[in-house]
């Protein structure tokens, strides 16, 4: 049976855990279709010479860092390919795409390439979901919420029961007893939204055993 990436959400509000080689709490998931993995990584500030060496993410402090560089200024993310879509995990506490793409101008190359990012943000919380169409346009939105453009994302969302009430559809008390009774089952439906629209399956035991490959991202300019 697949895994899917549901069991990312159903972890999401864990703190990441040191003891275990790879990843389980407070992952953010950024994927993006029809594009090589290596070029989206470089994208993110991926050295293409460190992904060509093969280092998987259990061994990511063994990667030799050039010199000069800062280590506490990096991130390691596991990577992966499935179906048409190369995905990107992190669990420092939000997705690297979101941090310097989200908002801003993309590079020309990302301009076209449909993109899909759920950002923990659990250190300027609440965590958002954001979307580049191959038309190139970014839409984003809170957990809860849809994008609000129609997208057969946002029908994914809704059919996962991931768009909460707000108060514009019922009185804030109504909603605010809603959210408190539900939150908890929110990130997994989140991700279950998503996995429904990309098809996306991630194995959750390579990931625990970080036994993806790693990217070391270094800061943007």
């Amino acid at each position: 049976m697949s895994d899917g990436i549901r069991w990312i959400g159903e972890h999401s509000g864990q703190s990441p855990d040191t003891r275990i080689p790879g990843m389980l709490g407070g992952i953010s998931l950024t994927a993006a279709r029809d594009i090589d993995a290596e070029d989206f990584l470089t994208l993110l500030g991926a050295e293409p010479l460190q992904l060509d060496a093969g280092h998987l993410f259990k061994d990511r402090r063994s990667v030799t860092l050039p010199d000069g560089v800062d280590p506490r200024g990096v991130k390691y993310a596991m990577y992966g390919t499935c179906k048409d879509w190369v995905y990107v995990l992190e669990d420092w506490g939000m997705a690297t795409w979101h941090l310097h793409r989200y908002g801003g101008p993309l590079t020309p190359v990302l301009a076209e390439v449909e993109t899909v990012c759920l950002s923990n943000n659990s250190d300027a919380p609440p965590p958002r979901i954001a979307l580049t169409t191959s038309e190139g346009r970014i839409v984003g939105a809170e957990f809860g919420e849809d994008t609000g453009c129609g997208s057969a994302l946002d029908e994914a969302l809704q059919r996962a029961g991931a768009v909460f009430p707000s108060v514009r559809d019922l009185p804030q008390d109504e909603v605010e007893l809603y959210w408190e009774r539900h939150i908890e089952e929110l990130p997994a439906a989140v991700f279950s939204a998503v996995e429904a629209y990309c098809g996306l399956s991630v194995d959750r035991a390579a990931v625990e055993a970080g036994d993806l490959p790693v990217a070391v991202l270094f800061p943007l300019a």
